[in-house]
């Protein structure tokens, strides 16, 4: 018995690619995946030294996509200095993929402070209190914890850093991958152009 999906066709994927990835994140919820919405972001320095590090996609619409993190950390410096970037998500027991490359830019100040409102408690005072990508020693940063957890007790308002806020991905290329028996995997690749999206079919 073969395990795998059928194939896949351009006509199994909405027009906009940012559909077809939202579909197959709740694809993966209904099948159990645990953090759905998880993708590995790719940045590069300047002068092209990579770097890679998992993050939680928490906004899609169609300008792509947006995950949130103190922008002085170290991804934060590299977009600032190079805002090419990659994101890869990747459902393993679902034999599928979905890769986007294009740039970064800052999420608005709105956006930033919706989605700082939907975290816990604890979550905020973490971020506020976190130098991100900076040495630090546990007692030193449970420390800054305790400190910002005092001054902002369980039910008053913790102000989101100025720092901290939404990266925004705007994707010129995203590619659907789903494994196929023997290797002959389907991958689709949308292409942005003035007029919307262009669909071609890659060999495996």
């Amino acid at each position: 018995m073969d395990p795998m999906p059928p194939p896949l066709t351009p006509q199994d994927l909405p027009a906009d690619p940012m559909q077809g990835y939202v579909r197959w994140v709740d694809d993966a919820r209904e099948a159990g995946v645990v953090d759905a919405d998880a993708a590995v972001v790719a940045t590069a320095t300047r002068d092209g030294a990579p770097s890679a590090r998992a993050v939680l996609i928490r906004v899609v619409d169609e300008q792509g996509l947006v995950f949130f993190t103190n922008r002085h950390s170290r991804k934060g410096g590299e977009l600032a200095a190079n805002p090419r970037v990659a994101v890869t998500a990747v459902w393993t027991s679902m034999h599928r993929s979905v890769r986007f490359e294009g740039t970064a830019e800052p999420a608005t100040d709105g956006e930033s402070d919706a989605y700082w409102a939907t975290r816990p408690h604890g979550s905020r005072l973490a971020a506020a209190a976190s130098p991100q990508s900076d040495q630090i020693t546990r007692g030193e940063l449970e420390e800054r914890w305790a400190a910002l957890a005092d001054r902002y007790p369980e039910g008053t308002t913790i102000p989101r850093p100025d720092h901290w806020g939404g990266i925004r991905v705007r994707p010129t290329t995203v590619e659907f991958w789903q494994g196929r028996r023997f290797r002959m995997h389907d991958r689709l690749v949308y292409t942005a152009t003035a007029d919307g999206w262009t669909t071609t079919r890659l060999a495996p």
